[in-house]
């Protein structure tokens, strides 16, 4: 199990490409290490939360489609910003938002946790097991020759990403294509991860208090997953260096 030093220095080495910033100025990225998790199926507190995720959603929608929603409006127009089509290719908050009318997932209570908060914060959070990556998380502009691993009906495949596109990635290759579009099978959760990578992701108008406030959450729900649940955050925006965040 990683020592809280480890995690802090798996974060400093976190980094989001300059020409990511000069594409969207305001974004920002709130990293969170944790290990001491137990895993473990769907549980009563999972659904209940889900529940409540569903409910907040429900009122959100009543009156204009998730496209319309501030935060989801504005991942449409990041998305577009570097070539993607947003009617193709949703960020996760938005894919999220449009399950609400037959029920959101139920899949294992951790990813059922984060995809709570991220329906809840109307944020797009992805959860990563963080012992499988190599190397620091980095959002970059891809050249196009990195590898993804991926699967297609049913079959494992190799792709990778437009040239230009906004992924995260590490030293083997991309964990994440389209800022938060979809995972790579390599660092996807399992049912034995017990050491997670949270990635949060805002721009305007979310503010950096309402960020904050949806990586409060997480942890809050997490720490209800082991009895030695550790976690350590890390926010990048513009200008910070790795010895900035808290």
């Amino acid at each position: 199990m990683p020592d809280v030093g480890m995690l802090q220095e798996f974060l400093a080495g976190g980094q989001v490409d300059a020409a990511v910033f000069a594409l969207r100025p305001d974004y920002r990225a709130m990293l969170l290490a944790v290990d001491g998790l137990v895993p473990g199926p769907s549980d009563q507190a999972s659904d209940t939360l889900l529940q409540a995720a569903e409910a907040t959603a429900r009122e959100a929608l009543r009156d204009r489609p998730a496209e319309q929603l501030p935060h989801v409006a504005a991942w449409r127009e990041a998305y577009r910003a570097f070539g993607a089509k947003p009617q193709r290719t949703r960020n996760s908050l938005e894919a999220l938002l449009r399950r609400v009318p037959s029920g959101l997932p139920r899949v294992n209570r951790l990813t059922d946790l984060y995809n709570a908060v991220s329906v809840l914060h109307q944020i797009p959070l992805g959860g990563e097991d963080l012992t499988r990556y190599s190397g620091a998380p980095r959002l970059v502009r891809a050249t196009g020759t990195e590898p993804f691993d991926t699967a297609a009906d049913g079959i494992a495949v190799l792709e990778h990403p437009d040239p230009g596109e906004v992924a995260w990635c590490d030293d083997a290759g991309v964990t994440c294509r389209r800022w938060n579009w979809r995972q790579a099978r390599r660092t996807q959760l399992r049912e034995d991860t017990t050491a997670a990578l949270f990635i949060l992701d805002a721009l305007d108008p979310m503010t950096d208090e309402a960020l904050h406030a949806a990586a409060d959450d997480l942890v809050i729900h997490l720490t209800r997953l082991g009895p030695d649940v550790r976690a350590v955050r890390r926010l990048i925006a513009a200008g910070t260096t790795p010895d900035d965040g808290d």
